[in-house]
């Protein structure tokens, strides 16, 4: 009968994961300050809201996040104006859920969803710097992940081992974290209780696997797809000038991850 039970208990678990649902106790929200070119960069902005319970995070796109919300509710859809949809796009399409052991990536390229999985390996050096951000003392700690070198600072105030993109696994959530050319900087600037069952968390957990060593700079690649532009673009001058100006972006592009692991 134990077995029984543990097996239906195991079973209910993998339905509420396939559905897409994140159950959220707390949400922080970021903002991220980045450069995505090597050249004559421009900076640019984009928040993003982190769910988290005691055990696990969700991290999302804040214009996604609203945008899925509205899809789930059958207020924006496919049909819809495509000046309303694009309110809901982001150049960070990834929806990302980590635990302690594993972290689940989801994201949309060529107009098809694939995920991915990565050990949750990542490993801090603790540094005895302090410094206050908002009203949390917060530490500092440094790390070597994906081609950069980050700085991060956490507060044990608020005792989640989560932060923003794909950061985690230090004694408190992470306030602050960016990369040693502050290419890529994350400052969380809101904090709160909220107590609910989030549906529409990942609307594709159905999309299909893939290694992350066959899409890692999939947008790079993006950029030069000409059937992006062939599908909007008539005029075969004015495609072809799209086209080398975005090969110019795709040379420069500045990735969050410079390399896959």
């Amino acid at each position: 009968m134990k077995i029984y039970y543990s097996l239906l208990f195991s079973l209910f678990i993998i339905i509420v994961k396939s559905q897409g649902g994140f159950n959220v106790v707390y949400e922080a929200d970021y903002k991220l300050v980045y450069k995505s070119q090597t050249k004559n960069a421009i900076t640019q902005d984009a928040a993003f809201a982190l769910l988290m319970n005691e055990k696990e995070s969700y991290y999302k796109n804040m214009n996604q996040y609203v945008g899925d919300s509205l899809r789930f509710e059958k207020k924006l859809h496919e049909n819809s104006p495509i000046e309303e949809q694009m309110k809901y796009t982001s150049e960070f399409p990834e929806n990302i859920g980590t635990t302690t052991g594993k972290i689940y990536i989801t994201f949309k390229t060529s107009n098809e969803y694939f995920k991915y999985e990565e050990t949750n390996n990542i490993n801090w050096q603790l540094i005895n710097e302090f410094k206050t951000i908002g009203k949390y003392k917060c530490q500092k700690a440094i790390t070597k992940k994906y081609g950069r070198t980050w700085i991060a600072y956490f507060t044990k105030e608020i005792p989640f081992p989560f932060g923003p993109y794909k950061f985690s696994k230090l004694p408190g959530l992470i306030l602050e974290v960016f990369d040693d050319n502050d290419d890529y900087h994350f400052t969380m600037y809101n904090f709160r209780k909220r107590k609910y069952y989030c549906s529409s968390a990942n609307l594709h957990s159905n999309a299909k696997p893939v290694k992350k060593e066959k899409i890692f700079d999939y947008q790079r690649k993006e950029l030069t797809d000409p059937t992006l532009y062939n599908k909007f673009i008539e005029d075969p001058e004015e495609r072809r000038s799209l086209l080398k100006k975005a090969g110019n972006r795709a040379k420069n592009y500045n990735p969050i991850e410079l390399s896959i692991y």
